[in-house]
């Protein structure tokens, strides 16, 4: 079951920004595990299955924590104090604080993990075009750089592979990754310029030309609920928070 077959790519952009936005408005640890708990409750009915869900969310797995850390030295101190030095105070409205933004980090992410899985760049392309009413060259340039993403993965095994079997990959992981990364970066720059000369080579780049598309793309009550359902995550998220006491407006933290 796949709630989001047949549901446009702009509605799903349109739901990442009505089901994360709000989440905005409150720093608390209810309402950000509320919409992470509905976030894994929808994605199986999104075609997005909790093992998948997990891999996707590797990197931000990584990044939420990272977050926390400067609120929890830094935040305004109150209540207890369990730590102390120079401008660091380890307290429990830190603690709090420190908790309320990691989990927030994780409530903004989830959602989109499951709203961007298997999006088709060019269905995406057609989306904007005749939904949104973008320009064309500023469409066409997005689906081809959403194209290149796709081959990151690729051009980074390759390099990998081709590292090893001129045996300098076994030089410590730290220097490994750094050289990967500036490797990835000089072919993504290459690829870049080539594809950006031949697109304007083939007219892609010509202003004021009236283009057609090859597909339809079109909205309606499907999409209507899907941003419904998504729209009501926040909503119910920062119900209970408001419900249970626990709301905290962003900036009177």
């Amino acid at each position: 079951m796949n709630l989001l077959s047949g549901v446009n790519p702009v509605t799903r952009v349109a739901a990442m920004m009505v089901s994360t936005t709000p989440l905005l408005l409150s720093l608390d640890w209810l309402s950000a595990l509320v919409a992470i708990a509905a976030t894994f409750l929808l994605a199986p009915l999104c075609g997005v299955g909790w093992a998948a869900l997990l891999r996707r969310s590797v990197p931000l797995l990584f990044i939420a924590p990272v977050t926390g850390i400067s609120m929890l030295l830094y935040a305004r101190p109150g209540g207890r104090e369990y730590f102390s030095f120079l401008a660091i105070h380890i307290t429990d409205n830190s603690l709090s604080l420190s908790l309320a933004v990691v989990l927030r980090v994780l409530a903004l992410g989830l959602p989109v993990m499951v709203l961007s899985a298997r999006v088709d760049p060019t269905d995406l392309g057609d989306g904007l075009a005749q939904v949104v009413r973008l320009p064309a060259r500023f469409v066409i340039a997005s689906v081809a750089a959403t194209r290149l993403l796709t081959l990151v993965r690729d051009d980074a095994l390759s390099l990998r592979r081709a590292r090893r079997a001129r045996g300098v990959a076994d030089h410590g992981r730290i220097r490994g990754a750094l050289t990967l990364f500036f490797g990835l970066l000089v072919s993504s720059l290459r690829r870049g310029t080539k594809l950006a000369v031949a697109m304007e080579a083939r007219g892609f780049g010509r202003a004021g030309v009236k283009r057609t598309w090859a597909r339809p793309s079109t909205v309606g009550r499907r999409d209507a609920a899907a941003l419904l359902v998504w729209a009501l995550l926040p909503a119910v998220a920062l119900g209970c928070a408001w419900a249970a006491g626990t709301f905290r407006l962003l900036g009177v933290a």
